[in-house]
C-alpha cells in the first residue's frame, strides 16, 4: 500500500521542482525538511523511508527519544526555541541548530561544542515581524549578533532562519521572505570571517512555494506531510 506520508512527500517534491523551475532556480538547491513535532514514530519512519533526509525538531527531549529510536539516517535540526541550559544536550544531538537568536546561547553552544571537539553548524533566527510571541533576534540587531557569533571558533554560521506571521493568503508572507533574503545578501556583502550565507530556512506548509520564489534553500514542512497535529487534551 502506498502510504499517505509517501504520497504527500512525492507531491511536495513535485511542487518544489515545479516552483523552482518556474522562477529560474535549480531544484537541487532546495531541501525538504520534515517537521516532526508531535508526529508519531511510525509516520516519521515512513517519511525517512520515503527519502526525507532532514528532520526538524522543536524540543530537545523529543528529539533525543526519536534519534535513539530512529538512528541517524537523516540530519536532525533544532528549529524550536532553545533554552541556554539545554545547549549541552543540543550540541550532542543535532547536526544543525537553526534557532540561535542571542549571544548568551551562542556562547554556551560554542563552549559545549569545544568540549566535544565539534564545529556546530547554526543559523541565526530572525523575528522579521517583531511579534512578541515569536523567538528570534530583531532585524535591527542581527548584524551585531552575527559579528559577535562569528568570533566563536566552534560555531559555523551557515545562514538565516525565520517564521513569518500566519496568513490565509500565502502571498502576504512574501515581504517577510524577501526581507530575509535581502538581509542575507547584506550580511554576505560584509564578508565577515567565519560566516557563510548559503542557507535560507523559510517557508512552511502554507507558504513554502512563495518562500522558494524568494530564495529559500530549506523549507520546513509538517502538516502537509503528516496531516493535522492532534489537539492537546
Amino acid at each position: 500500500m502506498h502510504s499517505t506520508v509517501r504520497t504527500n512527500i512525492d507531491r511536495i517534491r513535485e511542487n518544489i521542482v515545479e516552483t523552482a523551475i518556474k522562477c529560474g532556480r535549480n531544484p537541487s538547491d532546495i531541501r525538504l525538511m520534515a517537521v516532526s513535532k508531535t508526529v508519531d514514530d511510525d509516520r516519521l519512519a515512513e517519511a525517512i523511508k520515503a527519502g526525507v533526509d532532514m528532520i526538524g525538531e522543536n524540543y530537545v527531549q523529543e528529539a533525543k527519544r526519536k534519534i535513539e529510536k530512529m538512528g541517524r539516517n537523516a540530519e536532525w535540526h533544532m528549529i524550536g526555541h532553545l533554552q541556554t541550559n539545554k545547549a549541552k544536550y543540543a550540541v550532542r544531538l543535532f547536526d544543525m541548530i537553526q534557532s540561535v537568536d542571542r549571544r548568551e546561547l551562542a556562547i554556551e553552544l560554542d563552549r559545549r561544542s569545544f568540549a566535544l571537539g565539534k564545529i556546530m553548524k547554526i543559523l541565526i533566527e530572525i523575528n522579521m515581524s517583531g511579534e512578541k510571541t515569536k523567538s528570534g533576534v530583531s532585524r535591527n540587531d542581527v548584524i551585531t549578533l552575527v559579528q559577535e557569533v562569528a568570533l566563536l571558533k566552534n560555531l559555523s554560521i551557515q545562514g538565516l532562519m525565520t517564521v513569518p506571521p500566519w496568513f490565509d493568503d500565502p502571498q502576504e508572507a512574501r515581504p517577510y521572505f524577501a526581507s530575509l533574503r535581502e538581509l542575507k545578501d547584506k550580511i554576505a556583502h560584509k564578508r565577515i570571517p567565519n560566516v557563510g550565507m548559503k542557507e535560507l530556512s523559510m517557508g512552511m506548509s502554507a507558504d513554502y512555494q512563495v518562500a522558494i520564489e524568494e530564495g529559500a534553500t530549506i523549507v520546513r514542512i509538517g502538516r502537509s506531510i503528516f496531516g493535522e497535529r492532534p489537539l492537546k487534551a
